[in-house]
């Protein structure tokens, strides 16, 4: 799993950087074209054996980017698996019987180029770039994953204790242990699906054997649960060609059914307190749910996380940290920590992350939270800080999409959940349409106490959680 998100939030809160938009330089892409003025050219094909395809061509520079993303990931996996998603994008790199451990890294890294994988909520992914001259000996080597893995107990055990130690070093051992991430879904949601915790419970991880792994394997890596987008200098036709050499040959396999994840409604805020024995300051983690992705006001709460949360301009940090105090640092979005605000196929939360001093109450901070909510539920935010927020919105969408291998797993993921990648060029033009109106309606709408849970993480040794009240059943 890649953690560059997880290590720039928590620097963020013990105040060494700031939110990971806040680093994003400035690119030719984003200064140059503004929305509705440059879309991303993509091509489609779907092979026989259900495997799609998606080619975007940029011949800027000598080099490819490449994203195989296979519909499976948290939300997903099966009940008494958990952790299985993740646990097996560790195994993918275990290399085959043809392709043993390290081939890939040596491959790609010995050319310039560079290899990952990472789990989310809706998909697992596994990205490549390198020069063009390694594109065949990467789409064989991603091809000969794909058929086979080499299915050994050792490799098993190797990457279940890597696994165990991520746990470890970013939960247990660390002073909030990504509590916003893993606590407060758990609280929010009501289905297995969205609720369990995505890294796996020792217990299921523990007993894993090399059968549930080859079964895991044959049931979800399959060619017809697989997108494959690539992005730089090639030519579609040619790579067409080339995927159905190296893929065309792999049967499809049965793909069980996604489970239901649809959340009954929410019908009483719930509020629970936690104690860190690791923490120096209080953390208040607060979650709503958001609309589903297809909504029309999924893209209105996308830009209303940003405008709560984006940067020391925000509503947020200017009225609790610089105007009332009550707080030392703030962070959130929608789809917080998993990438974009747009990537996500299933029910997912605006959450807000606050540190504050000791010395107040929980109760201080969320009386100011509350006042800048009900502002912008009563008057709406203003053109100018609208028009900020959406144009560095759209800058930032268009600088990811000018990097190939980002592009690529941009690409792969519309596709995975919509069929086609057009989504990727409706989102530009949507935010700028986005108006004060629909934003103060969003706010009334969706950012209420009903829709809502809190945690309250204090430095203390834990004793077990206290029920802070408020909490109830669907109804």
């Amino acid at each position: 799993m890649r953690f560059w998100r997880f290590t720039v939030v928590l620097a963020c809160l013990l105040g060494l950087v700031g939110r990971p938009a806040d680093l994003a330089c400035a690119s030719r892409a984003s200064s140059a074209y503004g929305a509705g003025s440059w879309k991303v050219p993509a091509v489609t094909k779907k092979l026989s054996n259900g495997m799609v395809v998606v080619v975007s061509e940029d011949h800027s520079a000598p080099t490819f980017g490449l994203c195989i993303s296979y519909g499976i990931g948290f939300r997903l996996e099966p009940e008494g698996r958990t952790g299985f998603a993740h646990l097996f994008e560790h195994m993918m790199f275990e290399g085959t019987p043809d392709a043993p451990k390290g081939t890939f890294d040596r491959v790609l890294e010995g050319g310039g180029g560079s290899i990952n994988g990472d789990t989310r909520y809706d998909f697992t992914e596994y990205i490549d770039t390198a020069p063009i001259s390694a594109l065949d000996p990467t789409l064989w080597l991603e091809a000969d994953r794909l058929k086979t893995l080499d299915f050994s107990p050792a490799n098993l055990e190797n990457q279940r204790k890597v696994v165990e130690e991520e746990v470890r070093v970013n939960v247990l051992n660390q002073p909030y242990g990504l509590f916003y991430a893993i606590d407060l879904p758990g609280k929010a949601f009501d289905k297995f699906p969205n609720a369990h915790n995505f890294y796996g419970e020792f217990k299921d991880l523990d007993a894993a054997k090399i059968q549930d792994v080859e079964a895991f394997f044959s049931h979800y890596y399959a060619p017809n649960n697989a997108v494959l987008a690539i992005a730089g200098d090639v030519k579609t036709e040619e790579i067409f060609a080339k995927v159905e050499k190296y893929f065309g040959s792999i049967a499809p396999r049965q793909v069980p059914p996604k489970p239901d994840v649809a959340e009954p409604p929410q019908t009483a805020e719930r509020r629970f307190t936690q104690g860190d024995k690791l923490a120096r300051v209080p953390a208040l983690a607060i979650g709503y749910r958001m609309p589903p992705r297809t909504s029309p006001d999924a893209v209105v709460g996308a830009l209303v996380g940003e405008l709560l949360h984006n940067g020391q301009a925000s509503l947020l940090y200017q009225a609790l940290v610089k105007d009332k105090k009550v707080a030392l640092e703030v962070s959130g979005a929608v789809n917080f920590i998993f990438g974009t605000p747009f990537e996500y196929d299933g029910p997912t939360l605006l959450t807000s992350l606050i540190l504050y001093p000791p010395n107040l109450k929980e109760s201080d901070v969320l009386s100011a939270y509350d006042a800048v909510l009900s502002d912008l539920a009563t008057r709406g935010p203003s053109q100018a800080a609208l028009k900020r927020i959406s144009a560095k919105m759209r800058s930032d969408w268009y600088s990811n999409l000018e990097i190939p291998v980002n592009r690529a797993s941009i690409l792969a993921h519309a596709t995975l959940f919509d069929g086609n990648p057009e989504r990727v060029n409706e989102i530009p033009d949507e935010l700028a349409r986005v108006t004060p109106e629909e934003v103060r309606a969003f706010a009334g709408k969706y950012l209420v106490k009903t829709q809502r849970t809190l945690i309250d993480r204090i430095p203390a040794p834990a004793s077990g959680e206290k029920n802070a009240g408020g909490e109830e059943g669907a109804q």
